[in-house]
């Protein structure tokens, strides 16, 4: 017999984690016993802005996947502006949506907007960024962030050859010169990335491995506001300065816009071709990836957002039509009145000598995407 489209979402998201449980019962938005009072209804999607490819990506799969399921689909960017993403919410709201798929700017701005959504009784699903100080969210899907940044710290170790292709002690003792950037401190993922980063690679700095030139090594000192290029580019130039112009070695970025940014700084101040040090990046942008095969950058982590937007459709059609939600994390994300009931995917770190198989074989992307 063959497999329906949501048959079909199940087995494929299901590859991701095979450890699961199921979530507390009692959710809001489900259908009538028949499971169908919800049929074709409208779903806001909000997104966070268009200026990355990567949420672009992630708009579009969620709203495809969703319409694919007879739904109606209100997909809406705020280009990075709060004021916007909260009229826009209010908008999904008052134009009749049933429930609401959330990746946030800001994950502590939203409480006001989502109470007119509760005293609706619309579900809320946080989408990759987790909503903050707010009971309304009823799920959270997402990545497993402090992983994200274990494999980050793991692959900065790997490419200065501290550790080997198996993740052992090569017995590399350096020193080597690196600099800690950080995500946008009002995303709640950037603390997991810096603290699974950081745990990582606090050994190695204990060791003297590892030194900072700037000593920048706290959170606000890295954190980089909106995960804006431009400003990891500025700050790159100032650390040049303040490192006293010691050679770096390494850069731990935790996004490949910032990584891009970094590069150039690096390039205004010199470093080129062989000289240029190991950096990090996560998303597997397209220009990112093409740095890694030219050997301007070193890696990024792969999140499948494909797998992420399928686990977004899942939470929806359950919800609407009456059933609770799949989840196998339910308590990592505490957002200060609540844990979330949550669904954790895996990602992979992608190399120059991985990222044929894992990009390009997976259907990603196409080489042509790369060339």
């Amino acid at each position: 017999m063959a497999l329906t489209l949501k048959q079909a979402l199940i087995g494929g998201a299901s590859l991701t984690l095979a450890l699961s449980m199921t979530a507390c019962s009692g959710s809001r938005g489900g259908g009538d016993e028949a499971g169908d009072s919800n049929e074709g209804a409208k779903i806001g999607v909000a997104m966070p802005t268009q200026q990355s490819e990567r949420w672009i990506a992630d708009g579009e799969n969620v709203k495809s996947q969703l319409e694919d399921l007879g739904y109606e689909v209100d997909l809406q960017y705020a280009n990075d502006d709060i004021p916007t993403q909260v009229s826009q919410i209010e908008n999904m709201i008052n134009g009749g949506a049933k429930a609401l798929v959330i990746a946030s700017i800001d994950g502590t701005t939203l409480t006001s907007v989502l109470d007119t959504a509760e005293s609706q009784d619309i579900p809320v699903i946080a989408y990759d960024r987790l909503i903050n100080e707010s009971d309304t969210v009823d799920y959270y899907t997402t990545f497993d962030n402090y992983e994200v940044g274990v494999q980050q710290g793991t692959s900065l170790l790997t490419g200065l050859g501290v550790l080997d292709a198996e993740g052992k002690e090569t017995g590399e003792k350096g020193p080597f010169n690196v600099e800690l950037f950080a995500g946008s401190p009002d995303d709640n993922n950037a603390t997991f990335f810096w603290n699974g980063a950081m745990d990582t690679l606090k050994p190695y700095l204990d060791s003297g491995t590892l030194k900072v030139p700037s000593g920048q090594t706290d959170f606000q000192q890295a954190a980089i506001l909106r995960w804006l290029p431009d400003t990891a580019q500025d700050r790159m130039e100032d650390l040049l300065t303040v490192g006293g112009g010691q050679q770096i070695d390494g850069v731990l970025s935790p996004y490949d816009g910032l990584s891009i940014g970094i590069i150039s700084a690096l390039r205004s101040g010199g470093y080129s071709g062989d000289t240029l040090p190991v950096i990090t990046g996560q998303d597997a942008e397209v220009g990112s990836v093409q740095s890694i095969m030219s050997d301007e950058q070193y890696s990024t982590i792969f999140k499948d957002v494909r797998e992420l937007g399928k686990r977004a459709v899942l939470m929806v059609d359950d919800l609407m039509t009456g059933e609770d939600p799949e989840t196998n994390d339910t308590e990592t994300y505490d957002n200060g009145v609540k844990v979330v009931p949550s669904y954790l995917l895996q990602s992979q770190i992608v190399t120059k000598d991985n990222y044929e198989e894992v990009l390009v074989d997976s259907g990603y992307y196409e080489a042509s995407d790369l060339d």
